[in-house]
Parts: structure tokens; sequence; C-alpha cells
């Protein structure tokens, strides 16, 4: 056999085992494609643990509407109040998990699970996460007649009068008491906590002076510092905020690595499929670059916050269990 022969069935074999690579490619892709759920085929569930009319609330709605023009389906909100979050939640744990019901979740979703001796559902294993969306600090604030300008000058005062200073909060077990615990034990000082029933009446006598210190939320408390009836004290996010740049973070004033912000996200039920979740996080990224939706978060004194699906998974695990040693810490208990 001559060399040109033996070189024309060489190429022959080299071409046949190509298309032979082509086509397995190909069937292995079609199969990978069919087993993908088509995502959505009719308009969302959108479940909110609360009455309307909240931040949270107001948050949701806000998603929705990018939400529904990139995924070419409406998105419903369903308000389901009650139970401190946990009528909502467990409907929505509960529900069909192929990506059409979503549910609101917020920092309160990593402290009822200790809170609560007994939850109908489990706050980690009965959802998968689908993306963090915003992320809201909160002030330490003082009354002018406490006579502090810094964290520093407020834990000198009180180690030197242990359990005299009087700090508000908007409820036992809220989010402006437990951020206080975790203060408190940081900086290892002892306060006197009262409690009021909403941030409203706290903040009216943390203003009238009856309580001394409390945290607050930026767009409630701003106004009152800008006014000089509040001392701003720190920050409890990670960062400085772009509301308040002049004002450092906790972290920054002797305590690093403290945060106490309230997060709002979006998660699903257990068992979604994972190009679903995955589909949902890119929409819902998406829709956090609309103007209208971000003037929202904005004006709630929040920051957009996104993250992947495992990184909204791990960031939920370390705040459960973060705010479960300080309920355990504290014995705080919910109203």
């Amino acid at each position: 056999m001559n060399l040109a022969k033996i070189n024309k069935r060489r190429q022959s074999r080299i071409v046949g085992a190509s298309l032979l690579v082509h086509m397995v490619t190909a069937i292995v892709t079609v199969g990978a494609s069919a087993s993908e759920p088509a995502f959505p085929t009719r308009p969302l569930r959108f479940i909110v643990p609360y009455a309307p009319g909240g931040g949270a609330d107001a948050l949701a709605r806000g998603v929705a509407i990018p939400l529904a023009d990139i995924l070419g389906h409406s998105v419903v909100i369903d308000n389901r109040g009650g139970g401190g979050t946990l009528l909502g939640s467990d409907m929505a744990a509960k529900a069909l998990p192929d990506g059409h019901t979503i549910l609101m979740i917020t920092s309160t979703h990593a402290v009822v699970s200790s809170l609560y001796k007994k939850l109908p559902y489990d706050p980690i294993r009965d959802f998968s996460p689908i993306v963090r969306v915003a992320s809201a600090p909160n002030i330490l604030v003082a009354h002018p007649s406490v006579g502090v300008a810094s964290v520093k000058e407020l834990v000198a005062l009180a180690r030197s009068r242990p359990r005299e200073l009087v700090y508000a909060s908007s409820g036992n077990g809220g989010g402006s008491h437990l951020a206080m615990e975790l203060f408190r034990s940081v900086a290892h000082i002892e306060l006197i906590h009262v409690p009021y029933k909403g941030t409203g009446p706290a903040t009216t006598d943390l203003l009238g002076g009856q309580a001394k210190i409390m945290f607050g939320g930026v767009i409630g408390t701003l106004p009152h510092v800008k006014s000089g009836r509040l001392k701003t004290l720190a920050i409890s996010s990670a960062q400085r905020s772009p509301l308040l740049l002049d004002v450092p973070t906790i972290a920054e004033s002797g305590y690093p690595g403290f945060e106490a912000a309230t997060w709002y996200g979006i998660a699903a039920p257990a068992r979604t499929p994972a190009p679903v979740v995955n589909r949902l996080n890119e929409a819902i990224r998406q829709s956090l670059q609309d103007a209208r939706l971000s003037q929202r978060i904005t004006s709630q004194g929040a920051d957009p916050a996104p993250n992947s699906p495992a990184e909204f998974a791990a960031y939920i695990k370390t705040e459960v269990a973060k705010w479960g040693k300080v309920v355990r810490d504290s014995g705080a208990q919910p109203d």
C-alpha cells in the first residue's frame, strides 16, 4: 500500500472520530436542556410575612415590578403577616418547590429559631436561599444629656456607672434590642433595657430623655440627629453608610467584626431545582439595577447587597449562629 492511501485512511478515521464526538456532545447537551425545568410557566407568588405598608412589603413590591418584566410573568404580592413572620414563612416552606413561590425574608428569619421553642419549619433546612437584596444599618444614638460623643466615651461612662444607663428598644427580641445586647456583650458593659411597643414610642422617650441610648434605623433617626436632639455615636454596619460618611462604624470604634444590620432577602422552598434558583438570582440581581427600585432601597436607608445563592446560604447560617448566642446570653423573649 502506498503512502498516499495510508494518509487518506488516517484522515478518514480522524474525521469520523470528530463527527462522533460532536454527535455525543450534542446528545448530552440536548439531554441536559431537556432535564432542566421550564421556568417560569405561570405568575409567581411572592409571600411577604408582614402586613402591607412596612419596609419589607415596600421592598418586595419594588422588586416585583422589574422582576415581572424580566421573567415575562407577573409577580403577585401575598401579604401573610402574623406570628412574628411564622405564618407566611411556614406557608412558603410547604409550597411546591418549583420556583413559582418565593418568600421575602429579613434578619428576623435568623432569629426566630432562638426566640421560639417550637417552629413549624426550620429556617435553614426548609428553604433554598436565592439572594440577599439589601442591608440597612442601625445608628447608635444618645440623648445629649448623656454627654458622650463617641463609642469609647459611652463605654467608659457605662463602666463607671454600671446598670444606670437606660436603653430603649422597639420590643423584646426585636432588632434594636438584640443589636444593643450584642454591643453590650462585646463592650462588657451593663445597661438597663426598657422595651417599647414599636420604634415610635421608643424614639419618643429617647427624645424626652427618659431613655438615654438606642439603636435606631437611619431614616427614622436621621432627622433627630440633624436637628441636634440626638447625638450619633456610630453605625452598626460593616462599612460606613453613604448617608453618614462622617459617622464611624462600631467596628472602627474598637470592636472589629461588629455588625448588626437589618437585611432583606428572598428564598424559595427547599428542594427548588438549582437551575431555577440560579435563574431567579440572576433576574433579581438584574432587577436591582432598576432606577426606581434603587431609589426605593435608598429611601429606606438601605444599600443594595446582592450575592450568590451559596453566599446567601452561608450568610444565613452565620446569622443564625450569631443571634442564637445573643438570644441565649441575654435571655431575650419575644413580646
